[in-house]
Parts: C-alpha cells; sequence; structure tokens
C-alpha cells in the first residue's frame, strides 16, 4: 500500500464508492494519474488510488504484475494464478481502508492492470462490483459469469498491442455466460486512453450495476 498514490481520500463516513487503478507493464502508478485525477474531479465523494504493482519490470523500467519474458498463451495463467494471491490481497486492504465494500470497489485496469482485474472477476468471491478493463484480455476465455460484478471493456480498434478482437471475444463470451458486460470500442485509437475513454468511464461509474 505504501507505493499507491492516494489521489482523493474523502474524510467522513466509509467510503460508498472506491476506485482503484492499476497500471501496465513497463508503467507506473504516476503513469495513470491524469486519468485518476479527472474521475476524482467527477466524483468527489470517492476515494480514488492508483496502485503500484510490486515487481519491477523486467524491461528496464517501470513495473510488472506478471512476467511477460517467454509469455505465451499456454504459460499466461499460470503466470497470472501466481500473481493473483497478492493483487486480491492489495484490493481487500484498500477496501479495509477507505471502509469500502465489496460492491462499492471499482477495478480500473489498463493494459496489463486489466488483465489482472478481468482474471480477478473469475475468483470464487469477485473483489469488485465493477470492473473497467482498457486495452486488456483475459489470460483464458472467461469460465463463470461474476453474480455480483459489471464488467465493462474498453478498447481502441487501431490497438497493435492487445488486439481488439480479445476484448470482442471477451465481450460474446461474457454475454453468453450471462455476465453483466458492456463493450465500447473506440475508433482510431491505439493502445492507450483518451478523452473519449475518460468521458466513457465516467458515464459507466454513473450508471446503476447492471
Amino acid at each position: 500500500m505504501k507505493d499507491a498514490l492516494i489521489v482523493q481520500q474523502p474524510k467522513g463516513q466509509p467510503a460508498t464508492d472506491l476506485l482503484l487503478l492499476f497500471h501496465g507493464v513497463g508503467s507506473s502508478a504516476e503513469d495513470l494519474l491524469p486519468l485518476a485525477r479527472a474521475l476524482a474531479a467527477q466524483r468527489p465523494a470517492a476515494w480514488v488510488v492508483s496502485v503500484r504493482s510490486p515487481l519491477p519490470s523486467e524491461f528496464g523500467s517501470g513495473w510488472q504484475w506478471f512476467s511477460v519474458q517467454g509469455v505465451t498463451e499456454a504459460n499466461r495463467p499460470g503466470r497470472i494464478a501466481a500473481a493473483m494471491p497478492g493483487f486480491l490481497q492489495t484490493v481487500a486492504a484498500w477496501q479495509r481502508e477507505s471502509g469500502a465494500s465489496a460492491a462499492a470497489t471499482t477495478l480500473i485496469g489498463f493494459s496489463q492492470g486489466a488483465i489482472m482485474a478481468l482474471e480477478a472477476s473469475q475468483q470464487a468471491s469477485a473483489p469488485a462490483g465493477r470492473v473497467i478493463a482498457i486495452a486488456g484480455r483475459f489470460a483464458q476465455p472467461p469460465r463463470v459469469a461474476p453474480a455480483a460484478t459489471t464488467l465493462h471493456l474498453m478498447h481502441g480498434d487501431q490497438d497493435r498491442v492487445m488486439a481488439v478482437g480479445l476484448a470482442v471475444e471477451a465481450d460474446q463470451q461474457l454475454r453468453a455466460l450471462g455476465a453483466k458486460a458492456t463493450l465500447d470500442l473506440f475508433a482510431g485509437l491505439g493502445h492507450g486512453i483518451d478523452g473519449r475513454v475518460v468521458e466513457r468511464i465516467a458515464q459507466r461509474l454513473a450508471e446503476a450495476p447492471r
């Protein structure tokens, strides 16, 4: 927790809105500050925290949630499973700190952070009421429809790092399972976040959970 950046910490009653942001590989908590600050301005009663992953990146700078060196479709699920207990412990620690329930928690992940957030929704007890996955993917096709979690997939249609087809497939798979899910695609956007994504996240947060 000491390496996270608390962007907004309302005083008073236990939090009814906790937004936890998770960065991509080779990145840091600081890199999601523009998004975190924009959301904090729109949700003044929310706790907003940008979380740094615990592992230094193997590629010279930044941090990572799990190793991508030599990663394949076959070994990716195992790497994520190994990292998941620590990820869930971090979420739980911020829920205790803020007083927020799982239902009041939103996990907002970009790229590798989105992978961790999506896979967290597949745990026996999902840790959040919402998951917003930006330019992410499941490590393997979703297996269950989390009853208490709404999943929002957001992806640029020009993403050359994480193929947009992965988001389209995930949306179809989630809907087939009966999950509460949405998919927003952004024309011309690559592997990144622009103003349209920020605006759509704010809109999704303003909606009642489906």
